[in-house]
Parts: C-alpha cells; structure tokens; sequence
C-alpha cells in the first residue's frame, strides 16, 4: 500500500529517470552568496523552517546542468515563454533495473501485485534511478517531458495501477498516483502589464507577487504588489498556497526578470493554475511603460 509520505505535490528534488531536460531551478543572484554556494542537488526545503509542514514542496536551487547523455536520469524543465496548458499532468513513481534484468523486475512486480508490498519501499532498495533516495518519485510530469516509451505507458496506465515499460535506460515499473489538470506558465511584457495596472478591477482580481529585497523595493515599486523577498523563502515559502489562490491569475516580479521567473516556476510547481512572470522586471517596466519609476 501507497505511504502518504511517498506523495509530495510536486516535483521532487530527485533526479527523474525519464525526463529530457532540466528544471531550470531557482538561480540566485549574488545579491545571495550563502545560496550560491549550494551543491547542484541541493532542495529547496532545506532553507524552509523545521516546522514546515509536510506539504511544503522541495525544489532544487541549481539543477540547470545539462544531464542528457551523462546519466541515465535526464530532467524535465517546465514551460518558459508563452506556456503550455490544456493538457494533463500526472503524479508518478517508478523503479529502474538494467536491461538485463528483466527477471528481477517480473520478481518485483509480483511482490507488489501478490505481496502488497509498496513500489516506493522497492525503488529504494532496488532501483538505478536517483530519484530512488525519493522512493522513486518522479513528481508532476506532463507530455514531450519523458522518453516516449515511458511517456506512453505513463499516460495511458489506470489511476494506481503497477505497470512495467522498456526503454534505452532499462526496465521500469511505474506507477501513477495521480492526475490533474496541466498549469500554464507564461511572460507578460512590462508595457502589457502596464495597460492592465491602469484597470482598477486589475488589482482586485489578480495576485501580484514581488520577490525583490526590502531595500530594492524602497527604491521603487509597483502599486499593488506585496512584497515576498526570495531571501525569506522561508518565511512564506510553506505558506503560499493558503495566502494565495492556486486559481487565480499570478503575477510575480524582481528586478530584471530573473528570480522571479524561477519563483514563478515554483509556484506553478504547487499547484497555481496560471502564473507570469514579468519579463525583464520593473527595471524594464520603468524603462518601456513607466519613466516616473526610478532605476537603480
């Protein structure tokens, strides 16, 4: 039987055995040396409190090292640009064995199907993926993410049910533990922004989010934004889904367009249905929209 300490909502910190590309994780300015110092895997949640709840997600700060070709565990990157949507995303764990271990995958299999023990306890025991120290955790993955064998049996496999695939990595039993409906990440430019500020309904019926310092937005901001410095993660980090509406449109900005794009990608990560980051942050705003804002 499934453990609920096996289901985090979101990606884990493992590398994924099947996905193509990277998260482009959380990348910190030098404005944050003590983080920059970071081993490449190093999740999010060890910066959360010790009293984080179970449900804070953990998400890796430097993950953006190219993997394909190096590890039998490529990542998956989220949608940057315009975004993606429409599609489903699905919740899955898995295991890997070599390629010529197909017997011991059968023997696995039936230990689960026959023996009712746990897929997780097995990944942890017996499989080559890293993602494996995660119970074999892939987390939240959507379609053009994964190899296509194992995309293939992701997506068509029943709700729970232990399912076994081939692909260049080796054999994996993989299991599906949940579905939901695929988010939307996107950009808006600072002159679009700009036209929607000047709507007073704007601020009412969006969420906007600046992750700025205290002492970058003393030198200029934006009406409407409250302000959720990156460097006190810690602070609202497990809070943000009963603070913010998932459902609601979510803006989030820093200064050019960096920090807040990769918390823009967390949030999207926990669940937030649509979220744009605003591209090249209120430096380009005051530049092309707003010249009554101060650069610095």
């Amino acid at each position: 039987m499934l453990r609920a300490s096996h289901i985090p909502p979101v990606a884990t910190p493992a590398l994924s055995a099947l996905k193509i590309s990277l998260i482009p994780a959380l990348s910190l300015s030098s404005s944050l040396p003590h983080l920059s110092k970071l081993s490449t895997f190093a999740p999010l949640h060890n910066f959360l409190p010790k009293t984080a709840p179970p449900n804070s997600s953990p998400i890796s700060f430097k993950r953006f090292l190219p993997m394909l070709g190096h590890h039998p565990c490529p990542k998956a990157s989220f949608s940057s640009g315009s975004g993606t949507g429409g599609g489903r995303e699905l919740l899955v764990q898995h295991l890997l064995v070599k390629e010529d271990d197909l017997k011991l995958l059968l023997e696995l299999q039936q230990r689960i199907l026959g023996g009712g023990e746990d897929l997780s306890d097995l990944a942890v025991e017996y499989s080559l993926c890293p993602s494996k120290e995660e119970g074999g955790m892939l987390g939240w993955v959507r379609k053009g993410q994964m190899v296509p064998e194992f995309e293939e049996a992701a997506f068509s496999a029943p709700l729970n049910k232990v399912v076994r695939c081939k692909t260049k990595f080796g054999w994996h039993l993989l299991q599906v533990l949940s579905e939901r409906e695929e988010s939307l990440l996107g950009e808006i430019q600072a002159d679009e922004l700009h036209v929607k500020i000047q709507d007073p309904t704007f601020a009412k019926e969006a969420q906007l989010i600046d992750v700025r310092e205290p002492d970058e937005v003393a030198k200029a901001s934006l009406p409407g934004f409250e302000v959720l410095p990156l460097r006190q993660f810690g602070s609202w980090g497990p809070e943000v889904t009963t603070k913010f509406d998932p459902e609601k449109d979510t803006y989030v900005m820093c200064h050019h367009g960096m920090r807040s794009l990769q918390v823009a990608k967390w949030l999207q990560s926990q669940g937030f249905k649509r979220v744009f980051n605003v591209s090249g942050g209120i430096h380009a705003y005051a530049v092309r929209a707003d010249p009554s804002i101060p650069t610095y």
